[in-house]
């Protein structure tokens, strides 16, 4: 029989399989004790719904799905000028810059486009549009944003340390540091005084580039009223990330919370045994993308889908581990007060299990001059989800920040 006719005996085979890698990466973590079992608990959230994929889809077929979608997918194709900016301990932070092009183009301009860029009037005014991404992503995980405003704006992507095409975190990879929210927002401002050293700035963060941007106020406060007009904040959290249930029952999550830093920093000692069994169980690791990802993964497109996979499953698992405790004593609900006076757009999945929409509700609160949306059926990955929602809010927030900028002024020495 056929790999993908086996029927119900393959649906027990694969459940068996779930189960192996489940129990595999709790023995990976058996110095931290019972760590394993926690993040056992959130692997088999998904090992159910894998059974029961390859009820009718057979491994070799899926294998040729996920390299045909690799080879074909555009997503992440889309390419700027390069640069290279420092952070304070000396890693090498890449990203890239988008000129604004106002030569035509052949097309016929939108209600929106024409209001965008009438709205940025004087080129001098015009904001850069600054994307920081978010944990185990790249700068690539703007694609849509990107292609939406390319030549429209000047923007500024950027890779986190360790994560994209960024150097490996100096300080990590010596023991000097361990990561936190407030070194990512040393580097945001490396960046920016390398990328955008003079002009106003629009600031849109991700999950934890949310969190970077907050932590940019919080440290430099002076420099956010001096240059910054506008800020998005997508799927992200000022505090209280031990709190989240991440769809779990509760007893799963105060073992998820008290374990999961152990159990990860017990993988990312083994990471070339992890990086192997990661690859070898593609089907398992792709349904947690997908679950904690989507709010509605059956509706994703499916390039999309193993786009998001390829993104999470490119960040090595020491580097996982390097930064997971950050986002526990992660706690900017002051610093948010440096964007009260500026247009602000907070956006979030109303199926989000990473950061709950609960989250932004409360940053909305602490900016009350926001624009706070709730996306149905969204997930983490709200902005690949939902591209054209996310993009028309996002175009809508620049138009009120170039409005906002063209009374900017450069501060006088």
């Amino acid at each position: 029989m056929s790999e993908g006719t086996r029927g119900v005996p393959d649906m027990a085979g694969a459940a068996a399989g779930a189960a192996e890698t489940v129990s595999s990466w709790a023995r990976a973590g058996r110095h931290a004790g019972i760590a394993g079992a926690a993040i056992g608990v959130v692997a088999a959230g998904a090992a159910t719904g894998v059974a029961l994929e390859r009820l009718t889809v057979g491994r070799g077929m899926r294998r040729k799905a996920r390299m045909a979608l690799d080879s074909a997918g555009p997503y992440g194709s889309l390419r700027g000028t390069p640069g290279t900016a420092y952070a304070d301990d000396g890693t090498a932070l890449y990203y890239e810059i988008d000129e604004a092009d106002d030569r035509p183009d052949g097309e016929t301009p939108g209600a929106r486009r024409k209001r965008l860029l009438g709205a940025l009037g004087r080129r001098s005014a015009a904001p850069t549009v600054v994307f920081c991404h978010g944990y185990c992503l790249t700068q690539d995980a703007w694609h849509f944003q990107r292609a939406a405003l390319r030549g429209r704006v000047r923007s500024v992507h950027w890779d986190q340390r360790s994560h994209g095409r960024s150097a490996r975190g100096h300080a990590q990879i010596e023991g000097t540091d361990p990561v936190t929210i407030d070194m990512l927002g040393r580097d945001l401002r490396a960046v920016l005084d390398a990328a955008v050293p003079e002009g106003p700035i629009v600031l849109v963060g991700h999950s934890m580039g949310g969190m970077t941007v907050m932590a940019l106020a919080d440290q430099f406060p002076e420099f956010v009223a001096e240059r910054v007009v506008g800020v998005g904040l997508i799927g992200t959290s000022a505090g209280r990330l031990s709190e989240v249930a991440f769809g779990l029952p509760s007893l799963g999550v105060k073992a998820f919370h008290r374990f999961a830093p152990g159990v990860l920093k017990a993988l990312g000692a083994q990471s070339e045994l992890v990086e192997k069994g990661r690859r070898a169980t593609a089907d398992l690791f792709a349904g947690l993308v997908k679950r904690y990802s989507f709010g509605a993964p059956k509706d994703v497109d499916p390039g999309v889908a193993r786009f998001a996979e390829r993104l999470i499953e490119s960040t090595p698992i020491d580097v996982v581990a390097e930064f997971f405790p950050a986002f526990a004593v992660h706690d900017k609900t002051v610093a948010l007060a440096a964007y009260d006076g500026v247009p602000a757009l907070v956006l979030a999945g109303d199926r989000d299990l990473i950061t709950p929409p609960e989250h932004s509700r409360t940053i909305g609160e602490l900016l009350p001059a926001a624009e706070l949306i709730c996306v149905p059926d969204g997930g983490h990955l709200v902005m690949l989800e939902h591209p054209e929602l996310v993009n028309d809010h996002l175009t809508t927030l620049v138009e009120r920040a170039a409005m906002e900028a063209r009374s900017w002024r450069p501060a006088r020495a």
